[in-house]
Order: structure tokens, then sequence, then C-alpha cells
């Protein structure tokens, strides 16, 4: 019996986004400071003899369907690019929510894309993970080494990592999906790109946790109006984490409905992530730290 393969598929957290601009295709320019957090959903690989997929986990049904799942997506991907590569089984466990602004679904393709270069004996800087990740999704290739990193462009311009201080974190989603496509069209009906300077994140490595979030103060999220236009709970989540002890920052990650805040340790984070537990039961709430 062939013993399988785990990888990790952490959640991915912008802590800042600008929308830059529009291009002529219709996407949106983006630069975003992302770190990764402790929790994650869990892929698990077998070789086999053909390519399939089981879901399980709290978030199971809100998957979709199987066919669409970019877990799939992106092993095809490599197969087309790599002849002779050995694919098989995989099991996914979605302990995230889904359409909640953490990255999840390309969280689970770069865990598969590294499942599969593990199983053939791939280098993970083989430029053909990086091809299939990006034919995969515009989130996948910052996911497929998942350490603190800008990304730019619609995702494929990434800086190198950045040595990010361990990040003390509550992650609250209010049990709201929120489309991404969506949250942009809004945007584009209420919104105009910022001018101004780049947020200078390569400041930050190396920082302490205080001067960090000192440099964090001067980002920001330019989808969170749009998104709390079309979802007034992702404000209440951001109220929520606003309102505990010791809550240095709270901002909305991604397009949404997931927000964050930061905090200058973690005894102070897990009190106000069961503070927020107890008074929202139905939310999703979690401690945890990003780097």
């Amino acid at each position: 019996m062939t013993i399988p393969l785990t990888e990790t598929a952490p959640a991915k957290v912008n802590l800042t986004l600008r929308v830059i601009g529009r291009r002529a295709d219709g996407y949106h320019e983006l630069e975003s400071l992302v770190a990764f957090a402790r929790v994650g959903d869990r892929v698990e690989f077998a070789s086999g003899d053909s390519l399939a997929l089981d879901v399980a986990g709290p978030f199971a049904a809100a998957a979709g369907n199987l066919a669409d799942n970019l877990v799939l997506k992106a092993a095809r991907q490599l197969a087309g690019r790599v002849p002779g590569l050995v694919l098989g089984r995989f099991v996914l466990t979605k302990e995230l929510p889904v359409a909640a602004g953490l990255g999840g679904g390309s969280a689970d393709a770069a865990a598969a894309l590294r499942l599969i270069a593990r199983a053939n004996a791939l280098a993970f800087d083989d430029a053909r993970l990086a091809e299939a990740a990006r034919a995969t999704g515009a989130d996948v290739p910052v996911c497929l080494d998942p350490r603190a990193r800008v990304m730019r462009g619609i995702g494929e311009v990434l800086s190198a990592p950045i040595n990010l201080p361990p990040l003390p974190t509550v992650l609250v989603n209010p049990g709201v999906p929120l489309a991404t496509k969506d949250v942009f069209a809004a945007f584009a009906r209420t919104g105009v790109p910022k001018a101004g300077d780049a947020f200078d994140a390569a400041a930050m490595s190396g920082a302490s946790v205080e001067a960090a979030l000192g440099s964090l103060a001067d980002g920001g999220n330019d989808l969170e109006p749009a998104a709390v236009s079309l979802c007034p709970a992702v404000a209440d989540a951001l109220a929520a984490l606003r309102a505990t002890p010791g809550c240095r920052l709270a901002r909305m990650s991604g397009s949404g409905a997931t927000c964050f805040g930061l905090y200058l340790s973690e005894s102070a984070a897990a009190p106000a992530a069961q503070a927020i537990s107890g008074g929202h039961p139905n939310w999703w709430v979690r401690a945890t730290v990003l780097a």
C-alpha cells in the first residue's frame, strides 16, 4: 500500500491590498503584501493509476463541484507539461471557509503541486511547477512557496520572500461567502485606484512586531468599502475585532469576507478569539500567527 504524502495548505492573508489600475483585458492590477497563517486545509496524495479527488472536512459541502476543483486543475496543468508524470488520488480536508478571502482553493492547488513534485522527484524550483501554478489561478503562484512576500500585477509578479516577524492574529469570518468577481464589480462602480507611493514592505523585513504593526498601519485594503457595501457583516467582524483588548489593527483580507486583527502577543490574541467566538457562535474564528 502506498503511504500518502501530506501537505498543509496554509491560509493566505492580504495584510495590505492596493488596486493600481485596470488592464485592457478587464483584470485589475494589484499590489499586496501577503503572509501565511498557521491554520489551513490539509491535502494528502497517494500515487495511482488515475487522477481522483475526495473532499472532507467542515467546509467540504461548500467546496463546489469536484470537477471544477483547483486541485485537479493544477494536477492536469502540470501533467500537460511533464511527460510521464505519475498522478493519483488526492484527499482534501477543508478546514478553511470557502470564498472567504483566504486563498483556500489556491493554497490547495499549490499544495497539490508540491505533493506531485515530491512523488515524482521534481525540484521545487522546476519552472514547470511555476508555469502550472500560473495557469491554474492568479493566487496559486504566491501559495506555491508560502512565505510572506509582495505580489503584483494579477498575482504573477512576486517579490523575494520578506522576513516578517511572527504576527499574532485573530481571523474572523462571519459566515457569508463573498465572490471575488462581485467585490471587484462593486469596486469598479464605487472606487477608483489610489495614487501614491507603493507600500514599503521590504522595510518590515527583520522588524520587531511593534515596528511591523506600525508600518502596516500605513497600508490598507482598497476593496474593503466595496465588500462592506455587499456584505455588512464584514463591518460587524471588523467592529468585533477592534473591540477586543490589545487589537492594534483590524482589516479585511483579500476580497473578504474574512477579517483579521493583529496583536502584540499570542497571549493577547487567544482571549480575543475566545471572546469573539462566545459572542458570535456561528462565526469562524481562529487565533493564529502570520509569517
